[in-house]
């Protein structure tokens, strides 16, 4: 099954401009970049999923702690969630950025409710982790998250946070967030490292190398907003798989047209799989 739209998104590709912010700052940040039919029908195919309705049923009963709701792997997709893997936009700013040599890792679900704790600063380019031969000759491959904030965010309500250019300070131990903040990796940065708060509008979306350090603001017990909808897809470049590269459900291979199977044509991750052979 697939949707009958060329595109979800409002634009065709990047501009130069958000080329060179991606290589500069570590991410480009697209407001209200779906269509309207693309945003309605996602958000629509995500809330009729079984186990997001029970979600949000259990937490409108008031009856347990507020949580998120996390998974990852995210399967069970519908054609609009399917076709943001291999979108023309999503093809064309992928191409522009890191070529045409990537895979597709994973995708993750996320749904905030009222009284989300935050998470804190982090990356996620799990190659810099570990270190081991396969990991070292990784750590320099792209890894790039794509963040859909369907129903947006403002300031102070799970709202995302980042620090432009953190992904130019190499990842050793001393590079914690805290000191890049106080100015210690400047030079080495090459310009200020300051947080950056993000405000996003429904149907936003947010380009980030996994490398910069991003973080996210709790979701107030008061908020106007009840829930707060994300999901995520990551590009690998071609490689050996990264801590989360999924096995592909059979049934996503059925229905992938041919540039789609390329994209999952790769090995996932398993126990090992890092280890010499």
């Amino acid at each position: 099954m697939t949707t009958d739209k060329h595109s979800l998104f409002r634009v065709n590709g990047p501009t130069q401009a958000e080329i060179d912010a991606f290589h500069t700052d570590g991410f480009i940040s697209y407001p209200n970049v779906f269509t309207d039919v693309a945003r309605e029908s996602l958000i629509k195919e995500i809330g009729d999923l079984d186990h997001v309705r029970a979600y949000i049923q259990q937490m409108e009963s008031g009856d347990v702690e507020p949580r998120p709701y996390f998974v990852r792997p995210w399967n069970d997709r519908g054609p609009y969630a399917d076709q943001l893997i291999d979108d023309p936009f999503i093809a064309s700013l992928l191409g522009a950025t890191i070529g045409s040599d990537y895979h597709f890792c994973h995708s993750a679900l996320n749904i905030a409710a009222r009284g989300a704790p935050p998470l804190g600063y982090h990356q996620d380019h799990h190659h810099w982790r570990h270190e081991n031969p396969v990991n070292l000759a990784e750590r320099d491959r792209y890894y790039v998250q794509i963040l859909y904030y369907l129903n947006g965010f403002t300031l102070g309500d799970r709202n995302l946070k980042v620090i432009p250019g953190s992904h130019r300070v190499a990842p050793t131990r001393e590079a914690a967030p805290e000191r890049m903040l106080a100015g210690e990796f400047d030079e080495e940065a090459g310009r200020p490292l300051k947080e950056k708060r993000l405000a996003l509008p429904p149907g936003s979306m947010v380009y980030i190398n996994a490398r910069i350090f991003h973080a996210v603001e709790p979701k107030p017990v008061d908020s106007p907003q009840p829930y707060r909808f994300f999901n995520i897809d990551i590009f690998k470049e071609a490689g050996p798989p990264h801590r989360y590269t999924q096995e592909i459900p059979p049934e996503w291979t059925a229905r992938a047209s041919q540039h789609r199977k390329k994209l999952f044509t790769r090995a996932a991750y398993s126990e090992g799989c890092w280890d010499p052979h």
